[in-house]
């Protein structure tokens, strides 16, 4: 990085460990990984970070219903956060999780620094409290939260933050601008919160401006004055109140230093990560360093609904601290499935890795890295169907999984970026996810890429000949690189794409116009000439578009920058040469590289597996109520009933086994039985003896309902290798699929079973003979 570069330090939000990651959180993670790989190209030192909020007493009381201990409750869920990140090739310089010593010390410093700088204070308080919130909230006992839930009546004593004394500074710099805040009625609402009831106040007559000290629940001034800001807006001195920022009626957060019986409230310890992750808090002069270097965050990228908390008591806590503040905090909209947002407690979460694997079947074969005779464009389709269908001809090789993911994950980014204006709220379903793949990514894209390099190999044994470009392309492509919508700020992203796939439209219509295919017929020089410069214009045109898409789809990217003949896309863009793009990058007498499929149409039959995949879980619960009541097993009998995983369990009782039916070793050969290791184990709520499984055959992953919940703690199976029939038909209950079935022995011992397992090192995937 040159000595002129130009720090670049950006976080997503730090995410509640309370449930596994959805899509959700997927679109802040992917937005920000946009926004720095743009910046690493630009040449500018970029920071992402990113990571997981572990500390209050909603994940107490969720470690508690799972029966463990918090710190292995987080450890897990931080873990399917982390591992998301690097299955979807997310480059997040660091991952902070507010369990980290490093984040504890940074805590507790800024904590004594408050307590020197007179900013805290020790009282008490009984208010209502939303926990699924970690927030109080004014009104009386059983008012309803955020959360759509009644509040608990608390009463404690805590610290306070004074919060109050940061009304009118808080004003001037975000009505100023000198803290940034998009969009911009997410300004507009930290702001009136900031002013208060504006409407029912009275003028104020003398030039001392009232701050009345307060916390949650206490009143201020009972005839509220107006004062003015800077720029001369009325507000209401004394609206904002202080903030309670201790919980003695749980234990598990960071302990506030000097007086251990009170931990640190969940949102002063939370925000403080921003800091720790670069060296806040340590005696380390490299971390020391690293602080001086990048803080203050340039961009905070946010949900919009905890804007309040970064918005106000953040810098709060930085101005009281004395401490420089962040430059930007830019809120995302919410993400709708079937016009509602999505959460836990609604079930309707859509998790980012049904995308993954459902989309991950599509993935082309990589081309090879020896360039080869490459398929004709007839060829391409054929490969494009055998990949689909599992059969792939020589030399191209199966994709691995890792490389599935990277595709998948690039349709991912491209639908939540293009779809949905960033700030905005934006309605995801599968259908439109299959939609806008098929129309920008395959008939897109992807066919423009196809058809021109098939051209260019076809007709010129893949040698670019010609740097001539005609006059329309040229008009077009230089427009599109002056537009000035072709940035990554947040909220040009969606226009950014919008122009690229407008020149894509531009350049196919341009290639079918001038009919190609038509000129390789004619033999006159004239007419040779002219078929050079249309493809090597094509071809051009096509560099640019992959440079600036990088960002949005580097995977898929990569793939085409290798078959341009231009290498490694990544070492491109370390080098500089993806950003001041202009005509002429591709030389004449470059050779492409070998050639592969881009992006294969997807059939829309792939959303209903997705839908499937993703069906609420109660119907699992529900399933499987309906299977022991249709059972003519009797209410006395302890065997546990059959859920999709079969495991037929004795009475109490020993009885010698009926005879069963001789089979042929035909018979036996239609069993696929295979080896599998567990991934995730994990208890269905309302569904007391069902484990939802995911196993990994090594060639694919799967999800297995088990009856085993009452004989097997979940966290005691993962990572244990079983033995399940591989070729067992789907079974769909109430919209949940089972892929299979686990193998156990029925032991006589309470009609306990035992899982198949070995004593030897089995590979995934070996067949059972």
């Amino acid at each position: 990085m040159s000595e002129t570069s130009k720090k670049f330090f950006l976080t997503t939000p730090i995410y509640y460990v309370n449930a596994r990651p959805h899509i959700g959180h997927a679109y802040s993670t992917i937005a920000a990984d946009v926004i720095a790989r743009r910046h690493r190209l630009l040449g500018d030192d970029t920071f992402f970070l990113t990571g997981t909020d572990e500390h209050g007493q909603k994940v107490q009381r969720s470690a508690e219903k799972a029966g463990v201990p918090p710190q292995q409750f987080t450890d897990e869920v931080s873990d399917s956060f982390s591992s998301l990140w690097k299955r979807m090739g997310i480059t997040n310089d660091d991952f902070i999780r507010t369990t980290d010593k490093r984040h504890k010390d940074g805590v507790q410093k800024l904590w004594k620094l408050l307590e020197e700088r007179g900013a805290i204070y020790l009282s008490s308080y009984t208010g209502q409290y939303c926990v699924s919130e970690e927030m109080f909230v004014e009104g009386p006992p059983g008012t309803i939260g955020p959360d759509g839930k009644p509040t608990e009546t608390v009463t404690e004593e805590n610290y306070f933050f004074r919060l109050s004394d940061y009304q009118l500074p808080l004003l001037n710099m975000i009505e100023s601008g000198k803290l940034h805040v998009q969009p911009e009625t997410t300004k507009n609402e930290v702001l009136s919160f900031l002013r208060g009831n504006v409407s029912s106040a009275t003028p104020q007559t003398s030039g001392a401006q009232s701050m009345t000290e307060s916390h949650p629940g206490m009143g201020g001034s009972a005839q509220p004055t107006l004062a003015h800001t800077a720029a001369g807006t009325p507000y209401v001195p004394g609206a904002l109140k202080d903030l309670s920022i201790s919980r003695t009626s749980f234990t598990w957060g960071i302990p506030v230093p000097g007086n251990e019986k009170h931990v640190v409230y969940v949102w002063l310890d939370a925000l403080v990560n921003y800091m720790t992750a670069v060296g806040y808090g340590s005696d380390d002069p490299a971390e020391q360093a690293k602080f001086e270097k990048y803080w203050p965050a340039d961009l905070h990228l946010v949900g919009k609904e905890i804007t309040r908390f970064h918005c106000l008591y953040w810098p709060a806590f930085l101005l009281a601290a004395n401490l420089p503040l962040p430059k930007a905090v830019v809120a995302n909209g919410w993400l709708l499935f079937e016009e509602s947002k999505m959460s836990k407690s609604r079930g309707n979460v859509v998790r980012t890795e049904t995308i993954l694997d459902a989309f991950g079947t599509l993935c082309p074969p990589p081309p090879p890295s020896q360039p080869a005779t490459p398929p004709t464009p007839s060829e391409v389709v054929i490969l494009s169907e055998a990949q689909n269908l599992g059969r792939l001809p020589d030399p191209l090789q199966s994709p691995t999984k890792a490389q599935q993911d990277l595709f998948a994950s690039d349709v991912l980014r491209y639908f939540l970026l293009r779809e949905i204006p960033f700030g905005q709220d934006g309605t995801f379903s599968f259908d439109a996810l299959i939609t806008r793949y098929n129309a920008d990514l395959a008939n897109g894209y992807g066919n423009l890429v196809s058809r021109t390099l098939n051209m260019i190999q076809q007709y010129f044994d893949g040698e670019l000949k010609s740097a001539w470009l005609p006059r329309e392309l040229f008009a077009i492509g230089s427009n599109l690189l002056a537009d000035k919508n072709i940035n990554y700020k947040t909220e040009n992203i969606t226009g950014t794409i919008k122009a690229i796939v407008g020149y894509v439209a531009s350049l196919d219509a341009n290639l079918s116009e001038n009919a190609p295919w038509k000129l390789a017929k004619q033999q006159d020089p004239e007419s040779r000439l002219r078929l050079e410069e249309i493809l090597y214009q094509a071809a051009e045109s096509i560099r640019i578009i992959t440079a600036l898409l990088y960002p949005i789809l580097p995977y898929a990217t990569a793939s085409v920058w290798q078959q341009l003949g231009l290498g490694d896309i990544e070492e491109a863009a370390r080098n500089g040469e993806l950003k001041d793009l202009k005509w002429g990058g591709l030389k004449p007498g470059t050779k492409l590289g070998a050639l592969s499929p881009i992006f294969p149409r997807a059939d829309k039959g792939l959303a209903q597996i997705m839908i499937d995949m993703e069906a609420p879980v109660a119907a699992a619960s529900e399933a499987a109520t309906t299977s022991t009541q249709a059972s003519t097993e009797s209410a006395t009998d302890k065997s546990v009933p059959s859920v999709s995983s079969a495991l037929s369990l004795p009475p109490d009782e020993p009885t010698k086994p009926e005879a069963t039916p001789t089979i042929t070793i035909d018979d036996f050969a239609k069993v696929d039985l295979r080896v599998a290791q567990i991934l995730v184990a994990e208890r269905i709520p309302k569904a007391d003896k069902l484990l939802r499984l995911e196993v990994d055959l090594g060639y694919e992953k799967r999800q297995i309902l088990a009856g085993i919940a009452v004989f097997y703690e979940p966290e005691a199976l993962i990572g244990r290798k079983v033995v399940i029939v591989a070729n067992l038909a789907p079974r769909k209950m109430r919209g949940l699929i089972s892929q299979g079935m686990v193998v156990a022995a029925s032991l006589e011992d309470h009609g306990r079973p035992a899982l198949a397992s070995f004593i030897e090192e089995i590979e995934l995937g070996a067949r059972l003979r």
